[in-house]
């Protein structure tokens, strides 16, 4: 018969300690990610086009990038208020960051179609957009180029 090693063995507490360790290190970065989140600093955003959304910083910012111009363009109103306008319709991303570098908001910008005051009038195979309030007219979009 075998002799039984005690449960407070040190060679046990390693041997359950390992996994415990792993479990944990594969845990942080998604922690860290939803922490980020939480706090306002990285968010998806929803603009439609040819509009703006303000976003307040939490912090002074010293740069502003934007993924892609032909989407989305901020304005910087002073270095803590941002307005992220809707160019063109998609996906793009906005990041500001403060005078060392750290993230002050990181968000995903999609710009969508208007849902009220908008209608596209298909003549065959020609779309014209209208902008619409108590009457439609052609919206800038339309416009010859």
């Amino acid at each position: 018969m075998r002799a039984r090693r005690p449960l407070n063995s040190p060679a046990l507490a390693r041997a359950m300690l390992l996994p415990l360790l792993a479990a944990a290190l594969m845990i942080l970065p998604s922690m860290a990610g939803n922490a980020a989140a939480q706090d306002g600093r990285s968010r998806a955003v929803t603009v439609e086009i040819d509009h703006s959304l303000r976003v307040q910083l939490r912090g002074s910012a010293a740069s502003v990038i934007v993924g892609n111009p032909e989407i989305a363009d901020v304005t910087i109103v002073d270095s803590g208020t941002l307005y992220i306008t809707g160019r063109g319709y998609g996906v793009s991303q906005v990041t500001a960051v403060d005078s060392i570098g750290r993230t002050l908001f990181q968000g995903e910008v999609v710009v969508t179609a208007p849902t009220t005051g908008h209608v596209r009038v298909w003549r065959g195979a020609s779309a014209t957009d209208m902008a619409c309030a108590s009457t439609c007219a052609p919206s800038v979009r339309s416009a010859p180029q």
